[in-house]
């Protein structure tokens, strides 16, 4: 059998367990076709254990219209704010910090990034993420 011709690729971020066809997941799954309840459905169904987490997923369309998705891990920044329980990044990391981050919280972190990240070591992943902290002025420890 010969493989199906990918037409395109659509990445999108939504919010687990809750994709409907509302935007941004309607009108960009609309524009090629789709069956927009479909993917809603398995989505949804993939996703239903990390309700309240966005997640990055990059859907793969066909050129007879059917559709395969992968879901990512959650955004850095969104992992570091839910571990520190914090609303938001400093508006002046440089001289504003909004919290501080110790060495076992990034690397539970990095974790979790891990096969998203272009590093092979835990030290590389863990130096990854304190930079994603620096940037939102998290100081790191450790």
């Amino acid at each position: 059998m010969a493989s199906k011709k990918v037409v395109t690729q659509i990445k999108l971020q939504v919010e687990a367990g809750k994709a409907n066809p509302a935007p941004p997941v309607g009108p960009a799954l609309g524009q090629h076709g789709l069956n927009i309840m479909e993917f809603c459905k398995q989505f949804n169904e993939k996703t239903k254990n990390q309700v309240g987490i966005k997640l990055p997923v990059v859907i793969t369309v066909y050129g007879d219209r059917s559709f395969t998705f992968i879901t990512k891990s959650p955004p850095a920044p969104l992992l570091v704010l839910k571990e520190l329980g914090l609303k938001g990044g400093s508006p002046v990391p440089n001289k504003n910090k909004v919290g501080s981050i110790t060495r076992a919280q990034l690397e539970k972190i990095a974790e979790i990034k891990m096969k998203d990240l272009n590093c092979h070591t835990m030290d590389a992943a863990v130096n990854i993420i304190a930079g994603t902290c620096r940037s939102m002025g998290v100081e790191v420890n450790g």
